[in-house]
This record gives C-alpha cells, structure tokens and sequence, in this order.
C-alpha cells in the first residue's frame, strides 16, 4: 500500500523551539536560529509573540505582535544585514532653551512672597 502525499503546507514559517539564547524557524525544509544578541527586538517578546510568525512573500517575515519585518536572508546571511536599529535620543523633545517665568510671576514678586514665608515662619517659632 502506498502512502497518500502529503497536503499542502499550512505555514510556509513555523517557530519550533525557544531558547534562553533565542529561538528556532523552520522556513520550508530549513531550519534557522534567530540569536537574540543579532536580533534583538525578540529578547523581551513572550512566547505568543514570537509564535505569531506570518510569511506574507517567499523573502519576507512579519511579526505583527511586534511590528517586525525582517528579509529572509538577513536570516540566513546575517552578516549582510548589519544591525542598524540602535537606541538613541530623541533630540526633537529636548528643549533647545531656559524654561521661561509664568507671566505672572515676576523676580520681584516670587522673591518678595518668599520673604514674607520666611518671616511668617520665624514669627510662628518664636515666643511671645
């Protein structure tokens, strides 16, 4: 008796294990390890996160849950595809100048309410 052949695939991506140092993917018959230290987006993505892997073209990868794509071959020839996603600061909210003073409260009057706390304070710790 011959076997029946097998039904068409139903996931052109499967993860297949996960490690503390990253994980697994099988792409067609290949399978490949996504080391987090080259990848780090996964480090911190729970294990749904990472299973919910789509392959929307024969190159491409996509991680909804994460808002990641990633080529194939930056996969399988890392060293092609350098890391350039880095921290860095956003200078588009720091402020290029000295806070300003409200409007209404001017040097003379926030100086001159200081004073009067200060004296109200030592008038109250002393004795009649």
């Amino acid at each position: 008796m011959k076997s029946a052949q097998p039904g068409k695939r139903t996931s052109a991506v499967e993860v297949t294990n996960v490690s503390g140092n990253g994980f697994w993917l099988l792409l067609d018959t290949e399978e490949v390890f996504v080391e987090f230290k080259q990848f780090p987006w996964f480090k911190d993505a729970s294990i749904g996160q990472l299973l919910n892997v789509q392959r929307p073209a024969p190159h491409h990868l996509y991680w909804p849950d994460l808002d990641v794509d990633l080529a194939v071959e930056s996969l399988t020839s890392p060293e092609r595809y350098p890391l350039v996603s880095r921290v860095r600061p956003n200078n588009a909210f720091h402020r290029t100048q000295r806070p300003r003073q409200r409007r209404d409260a001017s040097p003379s009057l926030v100086r001159t309410e200081a004073r009067a706390v200060t004296n109200e304070s030592s008038v109250i710790g002393e004795e009649p």
